[in-house]
């Protein structure tokens, strides 16, 4: 008597969804997952491109506006953060001293002679800083104009 049914010599469906879900992806690089070569993790980034502009969303949740320092270099748009605490509590008996350090830096280069540097707006709401990004009225879109035939 069979306790354990087989389904013609494949391999289970447990089986396979443990070894497709797992070993299928690329699980051992390392280089596509948000992590920097110091092994501190990097805040995830939006960036999305409107007609008029480029909206850039950083996910920095616990952070303040004055961490932040943004610059534009020509094209190479650079967001970068340094957040340090520190906390020290004595008492008769003992002291304690606790701190941590956070930073982090994303560069993006930005299309040449596109962005209209002075508008550029940002802001920090909700663990979100958002940066609007204007375009040059000569490199907005234009719809399509007709041409009468003479």
């Amino acid at each position: 008597m069979n306790l354990i049914k087989r389904n013609g010599g494949q391999v289970p469906a447990l089986h396979r969804l443990f070894f497709d879900d797992i070993f299928g992806r690329d699980f051992f690089n390392w280089e596509n997952n948000n992590f920097s070569t110091t092994s501190t993790t990097l805040p995830s980034v939006n960036i999305k491109e409107t007609a008029d502009n480029y909206e850039v969303e950083v996910a920095a949740p616990g952070m303040d506006k004055n961490d932040f320092k943004i610059t534009l270099d020509g094209n190479q748009l650079t967001i970068s953060s340094v957040k340090e605490n520190k906390q020290t509590t004595r008492d008769a008996n003992y002291s304690r001293r606790e701190f941590s350090y956070q930073s982090f830096q994303r560069s993006f280069e930005l299309p040449k002679n596109v962005v209209d540097e002075d508008k550029i707006i940002a802001r920090y709401e909700n663990g979100i800083l958002l940066l609007s990004i204007p375009k040059r009225e000569e490199a907005k879109p234009r719809p399509p104009r007709m041409i009468e035939i003479s």
